[in-house]
């Protein structure tokens, strides 16, 4: 039987989750103190956060097969001390299938007990791993939600709606279908349906599983590396070939291209692209403009890392859809001869 995360190790796995997901993690506490605080930040939104978290197991003895736990030790008191002016995070993790489970600060904020533990079922942990994200209601309007990690930073930014929508079974049952499809919800129900203050959390939970899930299939294909330079290092994203704010763009892998983050950015600027026959280009207007204003510091560099042709995905049906290219070069300006 393996042996299971220590501590270090399931917080290692919570700020590799984050960092993956964009978000820079600073330490407030010691590398492996727990429970560990931290404050991160992506985009301009901040959060400081206090999380708890020990392994998901099974619940042992005459317990329900599909019964699991985390087992609250190690914490003293034996209480959750909340993060005043941030969040509280109570986790779980489960190595079989590398999911976390989330559970709700509001319903465990007093004296635990001296073995306190709380429960997940399985079907939500395996649901996770098959769709993102899934949850567990307990009965009582509490909710339990399990999740991969790159949902970890969405669980974040909308703690406290998600496990809210536990107290309302509407909320709870177009949250589970969001959840298995979120393209099949459309914003319209969930403004029809979810209490206005939770409206907001409850569309951005939807966009990141989108986005997310788009990601993750354009990763896959380029098999998590650059299209540009071929670097991998956790350092790549999955980026729209047409972007997302035009009309006819869509989520679908042949409008994606995965990019490190110095080739998204200058793709995104115009500096460098790629045709329909798939072979890269420098912006010669963009380069002179920079060596006349004495910016073009590591331009020799930055072009003879590019790559001739883009590194394509080995399914031609995941390859750049020419008309997106199209469409992605000529609203950018770009003119090939």
């Amino acid at each position: 039987m393996a042996l299971l995360p220590r501590k270090p190790d399931l917080l290692g796995r919570v700020e590799r989750a984050l960092q993956a997901g964009g978000w820079n993690v600073l330490y407030l506490t010691g590398p492996g103190e727990h429970p560990a605080r931290y404050r991160i930040e992506k985009d301009g939104t901040y959060h400081t956060l206090k999380v708890y978290i020990w392994n998901v197991t099974h619940g042992g003895g005459n317990r329900n097969v599909a019964e699991y736990r985390i087992q609250i030790t190690g914490i003293n008191p034996q209480q959750f001390i909340p993060e005043i002016t941030g969040k509280t995070l109570i986790l779980g993790y489960w190595t079989a299938e590398d999911v976390f489970a989330g559970f709700d600060y509001s319903f465990h904020d007093g004296p635990l007990g001296g073995s306190a533990s709380l429960q997940i079922g399985e079907q939500a942990l395996l649901g996770a791993n098959q769709q993102r994200f899934a949850m567990h209601e307990k009965g009582n309007g509490e909710l339990a939600v399990a999740f991969m990690p790159d949902f970890l930073g969405s669980y974040v930014d909308n703690l406290a709606a998600l496990h809210a929508t536990g107290q309302v079974p509407a909320e709870v049952d177009l949250l589970a279908r969001l959840a298995a499809d979120p393209a099949a919800v459309p914003q319209a129900e969930i403004d029809a349906t979810i209490a206005s203050h939770r409206q907001f959390a409850i569309t951005k939970t939807r966009r990141a599983l989108r986005a997310l899930d788009f990601r993750s299939r354009v990763l896959t294909a380029y098999s998590h590396r650059c299209a540009m330079c071929s670097v991998q290092l956790r350092l790549v994203d999955g980026a729209h070939i047409l972007p997302v704010s035009e009309p006819a763009s869509t989520d679908e892998t042949a409008n994606g291209i995965a990019l490190c983050a110095l080739h998204h950015r200058a793709y995104d600027r115009g500096l460098l692209t790629f045709d329909g026959h798939f072979r890269t280009h420098i912006n010669d207007l963009q380069v002179q403009e920079l060596t006349n204003s004495g910016l073009d510091g590591g331009i020799a560099a930055f072009g003879g890392a590019v790559r001739h042709v883009i590194h394509l995905p080995a399914s031609v049906l995941d390859r750049p859809n020419p008309a997106f290219v199209a469409q992605a070069n000529s609203l950018r300006g770009w003119t090939f001869r």
